[in-house]
């Protein structure tokens, strides 16, 4: 089995610009993410454009379902940011891939103290090969189906609808 991971930004890949005061994008840190975790499954990754989930518009979410369908591998985890991770899930679902896709994020930027990105990434691939095809959300050690989710903006985690 082989692994496809698809970029397209969010909290996940986010650097704090310590002169601006502001969270942005610039490379992204799945490289060094991948390697911090020391996956040995053969994966490839793709990135897309890095965008806060809150500026993806129906093209880019568009560009994450041509990316997944365009993948030869069936066990896909996409990097995503949560306040609109649902919604990508949506169309990916009604897609109804031969695939298993799982869309991941984090609250906190990889690239600062006590992240979730890491944790949640891993948690992403090992869901990504031992789940049916299907689209799932995993969240902080949960697993949610595309269509049975949802962020709860003052917990700040994701639940069940």
């Amino acid at each position: 089995m082989a692994l496809r991971i698809i970029a397209t930004g969010g909290t996940l890949d986010k650097r704090y610009d310590e002169i601006a005061g502001t969270l942005g994008f610039a490379a992204s840190h799945l490289p060094q993410m991948l390697a911090q975790a020391r996956l040995t499954l053969p994966h490839e990754l793709k990135i897309l454009p890095l965008l806060d989930s809150l500026d993806m518009r129906d093209a880019d979410r568009a560009r994450v379902l041509v990316a997944c369908r365009a993948a030869d591998e069936t066990a896909i985890v996409v990097t995503h940011g949560t306040d609109t991770m649902r919604e990508t899930a949506q169309v990916l679902g009604q897609a109804s891939l031969d695939k298993t896709i799982v869309l991941t994020g984090a609250m906190i930027p990889f690239s600062v103290a006590n992240s979730d990105a890491l944790f949640n990434l891993g948690f992403a691939c090992a869901a990504a090969q031992t789940l049916p095809h299907g689209v799932y959300v995993a969240m902080n050690g949960q697993m949610f189906a595309w269509d049975s989710v949802r962020k709860n903006r003052a917990a700040g985690r994701f639940e069940s609808a």
